[in-house]
């Protein structure tokens, strides 16, 4: 049976929304998936096709949603379309609680930069089929600081040390990958993707696309 994901990307071109959401059509092509491509928040308003869509993927960092557009795209999580994306283009998109709580994060700041830093998959959640069988690795990208919440199921976190001028004096944990029930929808998102050469490091282009069609509508 064919099902059908719906990508939206758009915003900043910093994060290269096209070049990044294309790295993934042929794995979802692969897994039985036809895909659209949207560049206009209004698709989020089109309540038939949003009923249609399996799976949406997001990148579109900043920008504006309109509360019918916010509405569109909720409602149609709660009733089973699954939603999901990285980095800036999910958790520094738009400026809508409701569409942030379902979400589960918020960027705040990436403070250092680019940094080498340490991304630890949970090992009380290896088994998850979007970790299964990969190991922690390391990467030199924006390590991203969030606000979360608990319903987040963290599968892999962060570090961010204290010490260089920094104000916390302990080491903060933090999210990087996580998953969340919305409704009857499934929530996948992952902090790795500021550019290609992230989205093309082995592990983190394997976790992602797990993560897609994981989030995909179940059943």
């Amino acid at each position: 049976m064919t099902r059908h994901a719906l990508i939206v990307r758009g915003g900043w071109e910093g994060h290269v929304p096209a070049e990044a959401t294309d790295l993934f059509i042929p794995g979802l092509a692969d897994a039985g998936f036809d895909v659209t491509v949207a560049r206009d928040l209004d698709v989020y308003t089109d309540a038939d096709l949003l009923a249609a869509t399996d799976l949406v993927v997001q990148c579109w960092t900043g920008g504006t949603l309109t509360e019918r557009q916010c509405a569109g795209l909720v409602s149609a999580v709660e009733a089973g379309t699954g939603f999901a994306g990285w980095h800036g283009g999910v958790v520094s998109a738009f400026n809508n609680r409701d569409y942030h709580r379902m979400v589960g994060g918020l960027f705040l700041c990436h403070p250092d930069d680019f940094v080498e830093y340490d991304v630890v998959i949970d090992p009380a959640r290896a088994g998850h089929p979007i970790v299964a069988g990969l190991d922690g690795f390391t990467v030199r990208t924006e390590q991203y600081w969030m606000l979360t919440d608990s319903l987040n199921d963290t599968l892999a976190t962060t570090t961010f040390a204290p010490g260089g001028g920094r104000p916390h004096a302990v080491p903060v944990p933090m999210p990087v990958v996580w998953t969340r029930r919305w409704g009857a929808g499934r929530v996948f998102f992952s902090a790795l993707g500021h550019n290609l050469a992230d989205l093309t490091h082995p592990t983190v282009h394997t976790l992602t696309l797990r993560g897609l069609l994981w989030a995909s509508r179940a059943g």
